[in-house]
């Protein structure tokens, strides 16, 4: 057994776990934010309804999400160590700065959504719920900041010899925006949020398929249906912007993602294919020619690096770069698809089946969607932990051996299935609940609600 691989794998398990639950936190919280202001504007009892019982799905998918981070960053320290020595000067600062600026914000804030609601004003809970946004969205600058410096690490030196050699930050703040932050960071907010939107389109589908709560699941439907259709055109602005960025500073990623494997004048685009890495050749392949130059350069017959100007032992891994890569692509225009069709039915929207169940079916897409984009922007970036800097195989502690790392999989395995069931029970048991009654939540009558 090699250290090194399961090292990779336990942590690439424990923060794919994790990572299921920020961006329905981050989007879900934006949502109920749009729910209280309007019910402060409207003053219609059903926002009050909707915003207390989404805050309750939040607040389960928050607390997951916040147990399962801390058990990946004690990684660093175990399996990490010799990368943790190496970028701990820059590494530390950020993620300081998540805890202090952010965590204490969204966990401050989010007591008041919980145990707050009959004990402060209505304007107030709606601030609560808008810096419970804030600081998803802050939490994750700091976080995003940290990966991106190990995309494009600049404001270093290098410090010390051999084994005990670092990186010793020199500025800060080109640190904190270096050169893929601000892309990264967008890409990931606004993908996040339309993961939440799409949760909310989903949950209130199933509602009106089933003839519940039906004013509930319709005004929760058309708020999440028209943030999830705006946010999922967004995505492709941002995702753009992005992929100009890989281009210029990873070229080795972008030619994976693409598969090219020569260096071309007018490239291709590639809607899909199957990489032969053997043979260095793209199998059965789909391509729009020429937009590939086009879309990185503004110029149809530039030229685009492909990955024969860099030594093989310093390519990505090519097919676990480049499926994930074009499925997310996929899944992103089928999104853009089903919400805007959504939009443009309206009211018939709500009442078509077919259609309902499609968004039903369609819940985990867009975290399936999250996490292959993850998977290719990381696996983009192997051989290297920083790029051109530290090398993957460089960076594991020394001292753990194969067995333990084994056996702490194992363990992480058991109670991630337990916590994954835990957070499944939890959330099935508030929908199925559903809503309290506007009675219940107001002391006012509730309307009738009209029949599906």
């Amino acid at each position: 057994m090699d250290p090194v691989v399961l090292a990779r794998l336990q942590f690439g398990l424990t923060i794919a776990f994790h990572f299921l639950f920020p961006p329905v936190s981050i989007g879900l919280a934006w949502v109920i934010v749009v729910m209280g202001w309007r019910g402060l504007r409207t003053k219609e009892p059903v926002y009050e309804q909707m915003t207390r019982f989404w805050v309750k799905i939040l607040a389960i998918i928050f607390a997951i999400g916040v147990a399962t981070g801390i058990t990946m960053e004690f990684q660093f320290g175990t399996n990490w160590s010799t990368y943790s020595r190496f970028v701990g000067d820059i590494f530390g600062s950020p993620l300081a700065a998540e805890g202090i600026f952010a965590f204490f914000l969204e966990s401050v804030f989010m007591g008041v959504l919980i145990l707050g609601r009959s004990r402060v004003s209505k304007k107030f809970y709606w601030f609560s719920s808008l810096m419970v946004a804030f600081g998803t969205i802050l939490s994750a600058f700091w976080i995003i900041v940290a990966n991106s410096w190990q995309q494009t690490p600049v404001a270093y030196q290098i410090v010390g010899e051999g084994a005990f050699q670092r990186a010793e930050l020199t500025n800060f703040w080109q640190a904190v925006f270096n050169p893929s932050t601000v892309p990264r960071y967008l890409h990931t907010v606004v993908s996040s949020v339309f993961v939440g939107a799409f949760f909310v389109v989903s949950i209130s589908a199933w509602y009106l398929l089933k003839g519940r709560h039906i004013e509930f699941a319709r005004k929760s439907f058309r708020i999440g249906l028209v943030t999830a259709a705006i946010f999922s055109v967004l995505i492709l602005g941002v995702g753009h912007a992005h992929a100009l960025q890989v281009a210029e500073t990873q070229p080795a990623k972008m030619a994976a993602f693409e598969a090219l494997f020569e260096t071309e004048d007018g490239a291709a685009m590639v809607i899909f294919g199957f990489p032969d890495v053997k043979n260095e050749r793209l199998l059965m392949p789909i391509r729009v020619p020429k937009l590939l130059s086009f879309m990185l350069h503004n110029d149809f017959n530039a030229t685009v690096t492909g990955l024969d100007q860099f030594p093989r032992e310093e390519w990505p891994p090519i097919a676990a770069t480049f499926y994930p890569y074009h499925l997310m692509f996929l899944l992103g225009f089928s999104f853009i698809g089903i919400t805007w069709l959504g939009v443009l039915l309206r009211q018939k929207a709500l009442t078509n089946k077919l259609l309902l169940s499609i968004y039903l079916f369609m819940l985990p897409l867009p975290l399936l969607s999250m996490q292959l984009g993850w998977m290719a922007a990381e696996f983009g970036r192997q051989p290297w932990v920083v790029y051109g800097l530290l090398k993957t195989k460089d960076a594991v502690s020394i001292v753990v051996p194969a067995g333990q790392i084994l056996t702490t999989i194992i363990l992480f395995s058991l109670v991630y299935t337990l916590l994954g069931g835990l957070t499944i029970f939890l959330v099935r048991r508030e929908i199925m609940h559903g809503p309290k009654p506007i009675e219940a939540e107001t002391g006012s009558p509730a309307p009738k609600e009209a029949s599906a």
